[in-house]
């Protein structure tokens, strides 16, 4: 535990504005935030884009990650845990970042695009990223995919699959496949603000299946 004051949760309401809520502790910088984003205590941010109601819980960090709308990552994730040059004599980033150690020696420019690029990660919508889990560079993840605590993802994961384990493996899918077939038609997360809040009742009280046929065209409930 800790006295900090800086750690101690504050519940604060997202203003109806949309404006992104982020705590004096956090660092952010060179990124985007979405409408309604929450960034809570000591979380990190370089360079990355963070969609619509996105929110990031403590301690975590997020570097040259692209994430959806609606994705929920727990505390102490790590998205983009960044490689180093193994195949180089030395792996230390005094290679790549040599500035900060020699006089008149420049940043390997060529080796950050290369993270900034074939590096990226990115998440799809409405992916809950579970407490401690790490993803590594270059991973993509699918709408409505769920990461398990603790898991380490080495590999892309399918849209509403559900993995966990170190590596992170394949357990079930959240969905039946028709169901989110339909789900990614409909792209709820792509609704207004206004239609949302009419719709979150339903989103609470309904299956996905009984859901999909009230908003999908099907029969009414």
């Amino acid at each position: 535990m800790t006295d900090d004051p800086a750690d101690k949760p504050r519940k604060v309401a997202a203003p109806r504005d949309g404006t992104p809520q982020v705590h004096g502790s956090a660092v952010v910088n060179d990124s985007s935030l979405g409408r309604f984003c929450e960034i809570k205590e000591r979380v990190l941010i370089r360079s990355s884009e963070l969609g619509d109601y996105t929110y990031v819980e403590r301690h975590s960090e997020l570097i040259y990650t692209t994430t959806g709308k609606f994705c929920a990552i727990a505390a102490d994730v790590r998205l983009n845990a960044l490689n180093h040059p193994m195949e180089r004599v030395s792996q230390h980033k005094f290679t790549y970042r040599p500035n900060e150690y020699f006089t008149a020696k420049k940043l390997d420019k060529a080796f950050r695009e290369m993270r900034l690029t074939e590096g990226r990660v990115t998440l799809g919508h409405d992916v809950w990223v579970g407490h401690g889990a790490i993803v590594l560079p270059g991973v993509t993840i699918g709408t409505g995919a769920v990461i398990g605590a603790g898991s380490v993802v080495t590999r892309n994961v399918e849209p509403y699959a559900i993995v966990a384990g170190v590596p992170a493996r394949f357990v079930r899918w959240r969905f039946a496949p028709e169901t989110a077939q339909r789900l990614m038609k409909i792209a709820w997360w792509d609704w207004s603000h206004e239609k949302l809040a009419d719709a979150v009742e339903d989103m609470q009280a309904l299956s996905a299946e009984q859901f999909l046929d009230k908003y999908d065209g099907g029969v009414e409930i």
